[in-house]
């Protein structure tokens, strides 16, 4: 098992997630794709693909000369899994932000209307 912090050190560089966003549009791609398709240089998109490939995000298939890479799906579910342990957090501000928005939607009265004259009609 990978750990989440393996992944999010890996997600948090922006080169690495411009890469993971071009392999995410197609199925595979050779380094020389995703040089072209980046306008990194292919020293810089190897050395990502490797950091990328230790958190596992990518997975590598051979092919003669050429290394395919794609999408692989137990790095992003560590990340996944560690976001989500969170959700008790985003569940308890979208209850309490429902609370405000439906307090604020109540009708209130208005502070300009006199009570008194409102009984007197």
């Amino acid at each position: 098992m990978i750990g989440a912090g393996v992944v999010l050190d890996a997600v948090g560089e922006p080169n690495r997630r411009r890469l993971l966003e071009l392999l995410h549009q197609q199925d595979e791609a050779t380094v020389s794709e995703l040089v072209s398709a980046s306008g990194f240089n292919q020293p810089q998109v190897s050395k990502h693909l490797k950091v990328l490939s230790r958190a596992r995000l990518v997975a590598v298939r051979a092919d003669g000369r050429h290394r395919h890479y794609r999408l692989e799906a137990v790095g992003l579910k560590a990340a996944h899994d560690w976001f989500a342990s969170f959700d008790d957090v985003w569940h308890a501000r979208f209850d309490a932000l429902d609370e405000l928005v439906s307090a604020d939607s109540e009708p209130q009265p208005d502070p300009q209307s006199d009570p008194a004259e409102e009984q007197h009609q």
